[in-house]
């Protein structure tokens, strides 16, 4: 007989790194959480987390651990959920990372209306460029943009993205528009947390790599830069369209463009998806596609 005691509570420790959050969540007291995942440790006969005054982790029997249990956590909401989709409540709570600035602009709005839609769910919404490890941190699912590195993670395509490269008409009337990609070596490139530019041209992709006077990590600061006329920026469709539109800003070298790339929801490979992950990623999907690309 598998035994379930301490289960919930290793997990929700594993999930949010830290015994009082854990707590929190499951509204019990902190000193509970520990007495019970202690005991686990005990019935298991090994140390599965590692505990200091400033950071919980896991030990590497703990990670394989955590998988497992996470995955039967899963199961059993899934079969809670069976019964619950009848009557088309989600409930649970969804852990979930997306980059700063489209995580601002674009998925925090809609993940908050998703909300007012299902009051019996929690999320917790992590805006950040850094790029997780879902299971290891315990996210449910990320939100990323782009090419996608060799994974264990189930992707489902929520949209695509162009990148623009451009700048203000005042800095070309003043520095010239460029025809050619060895003629950016002439301008003043404004750089972002990457110190190359991508390109295509006639099926061949291009790695640039130029200089500039400006290097910030941030792409809100590029486009800040590029619509005062300080230089060319290379940014996706959702940073720019809206000044593209009012000629605020104007692309060039758009027959090197590269191909539009794809926006991705990510979650863990398992055999039974968690319900509440799909729905949430097929209202994403919906929303995104229905909504024009420049009213966000």
């Amino acid at each position: 007989m598998f035994h379930w005691e301490g289960i919930a509570e290793f997990v929700t420790v594993a999930d949010e790194a830290s015994f009082t959050a854990a707590a929190k969540i499951l509204d019990i007291s902190t000193a509970q959480v520990s007495r019970k995942v202690t005991a686990l440790e005990q019935r298991l006969g090994t140390k599965l987390v590692l505990r200091t005054t400033r950071h919980v982790s896991l030990t590497d029997v703990g990670i394989t651990y955590y998988q497992h249990c996470k995955a039967l956590l899963i199961g059993l909401e899934q079969a809670d959920q069976a019964v619950i989709n009848m009557s088309g409540i989600l409930t649970g709570h969804i852990k979930m990372t997306a980059a700063i600035t489209y995580g601002e602009k674009v998925i925090a709005p809609l993940v908050n209306d998703f909300m007012r839609q299902h009051e019996q769910l929690t999320i917790d919404l992590v805006l950040s460029n850094e790029r997780f490890d879902l299971m290891r941190d315990g996210f449910d699912m990320a939100i990323r943009l782009g090419k996608l590195e060799d994974s264990s993670m189930v992707a489902s395509k929520l949209d695509t993205r162009v990148q623009h490269l451009c700048a203000s008409p005042e800095y070309l009337a003043k520095h010239g528009t460029p025809k050619q990609l060895s003629q950016l070596q002439n301008h003043n490139c404004l750089l972002g947390s990457t110190d190359y530019w991508r390109f295509c041209h006639k099926g061949k992709h291009h790695k640039l790599h130029p200089k500039g006077s400006i290097s910030c990590n941030n792409g809100n600061a590029l486009l800040d830069a590029a619509l005062k006329g300080m230089g060319l920026v290379q940014l996706p469709d959702y940073y720019v369209l809206p000044y593209l539109e009012s000629g605020e800003l104007v692309t060039v070298l758009d027959e090197y463009s590269e191909p539009e790339d794809g926006i991705w929801a990510l979650y863990p490979n398992r055999q039974y998806p968690s319900p509440k992950v799909t729905k949430l990623i097929e209202f994403l999907r919906e929303e995104i596609t229905r909504r024009p690309a420049d009213c966000w």
